[in-house]
């Protein structure tokens, strides 16, 4: 399992904040994070966009992606990472989106995950996932996933903004 509070220590260490936008996940992100106490010093907050409208309306990703592509692809994923990220006004923002099943989601198989984060500068990271198990297995390791990728993208990112 993904060490949550590595995760905000290092945001901490690094005087960034993170929020988060959650589709498939609905919500554990965020649940994972405050679980952790102190979790409030670098956790600004969240949207849960788990329909494709909200993707759109909240978090800005553009309407035109969303018809094209569906809700489960990588630019939309970075998408929802900037618009949240600007929305709770946090130095990075966090988001998954996926299909955990029952049924494969815009032509794309159950267990497909994207997962984005928006940083400073605009700079943009991310990872795919094709999972396999349970809905709920799914939506667990979506967590963890994530939270490895902003943790990986803050240790290698550490020495950028330091001194």
């Amino acid at each position: 399992m993904a060490d949550v509070a590595e995760m905000l220590d290092l945001l901490v260490g690094a005087d960034a904040t993170v929020a988060v936008a959650e589709s498939l996940t609905g919500g554990l992100i965020g649940a994972a994070i405050t679980s952790v106490p102190g979790a409030s010093k670098a956790f600004r907050g969240g949207v849960i966009s788990y329909a494709t409208d909200l993707k759109h309306e909240l978090l800005g990703v553009p309407a035109e992606l969303l018809r094209r592509e569906g809700a489960v692809h990588p630019e939309v994923a970075a998408g929802m990472a900037a618009g949240v990220a600007r929305l709770c006004g946090a130095t990075y923002g966090l988001a998954v989106t996926g299909v955990a099943g029952p049924e494969p989601q815009d032509g794309r198989p159950v267990g497909t995950v994207h997962i984005g984060v928006a940083g400073p500068g605009g700079r943009k990271w991310a990872r795919e996932l094709r999972l396999r198990g349970s809905r709920e297995r799914i939506r667990v390791e979506t967590v963890d996933e994530a939270v490895d990728l902003l943790s990986g993208v803050l240790k290698a990112n550490i020495g950028e903004h330091s001194g």
